[in-house]
């Protein structure tokens, strides 16, 4: 995957169960494609196929509040021509009529000229939202972030687990582990104490610093072995 990703030139992100941070936007517009399919289908859902192509007809000649334009107009310098406005015979398609073959051709190059500019307005103007969107959010939350060699808990997932015999009494962390690799983007990779390390990320919302209980400092004390097992996992 990598060698793929160093051929075709585009930056791998890592993502991590439970909180996958590279692909925020790929889900809040498949939210949207999902609402309005299941508006279209009130009856048998299991037809969304058949509606598929017409919902991103609708999605990409809609204009998006975060951008103020459509997903077609970013692609292409202008907005799609939308068959009511044929039968209704607005005044773009007025315009278009008026246009003579050279004229049209220099109009539409016209439009790709500008677009590099309307994209960069459009970015400025998502970063700003997303900046005034996380403004009160950072005020709110603790940020947390882990060494290589810290020792951590993990939260068992999916959360609410339940171990059978225990049932409500179930602990809600297993451990400890070894913060075995620092990924990036709050993820990381796990060590258990038998050494075996995890192959799939974990994000670090899921974990907490690990700090020895009284029995354990007392069974430090008392056995040599858990004395010298200091530079691996405490238990």
């Amino acid at each position: 995957m990598l060698d793929m990703a160093v051929g075709f030139k585009f930056k791998l992100l890592q993502s991590t169960p439970y909180y996958a941070q590279a692909n925020g936007q790929t889900e809040s517009s498949n939210k949207v494609l999902i609402n309005i399919i299941k508006k279209m289908l009130e009856k048998n859902l299991k037809q969304w196929h058949e509606k598929l192509s017409k919902t991103l007809r609708a999605y990409r000649t809609s204009k998006i509040d975060a951008t103020g334009m459509t997903p077609y107009a970013l692609t292409y310098g202008h907005d799609a021509v939308l068959p009511m406005e044929i039968a209704i015979q607005s005044l773009k398609i007025a315009q278009q009529h008026n246009l003579v073959g050279e004229d049209c051709s220099q109009a539409i190059l016209l439009e790709l000229e500008g677009l590099d500019t309307s994209r960069i307005d459009t970015l400025n103007k998502l970063l700003a939202g997303k900046q005034a969107v996380a403004r009160p959010y950072n005020k709110r939350v603790r940020n947390k972030s882990f060494k290589e060699g810290e020792i951590v808990w993990k939260a068992v997932l999916p959360l609410g687990t339940h171990v059978a015999g225990h049932g409500k009494w179930s602990s809600t962390w297993e451990g400890p582990f070894i913060i075995k690799q620092v990924l990036g983007l709050g993820a990381y990779r796990l060590q258990d104490q038998d050494k075996d390390i995890y192959a799939t990320p974990i994000n670090g919302k899921w974990l907490k610093k690990f700090y020895p209980t009284m029995w354990d400092s007392q069974a430090a004390q008392t056995d040599p072995r858990i004395e010298g097992e200091k530079d691996g996992i405490v238990v």
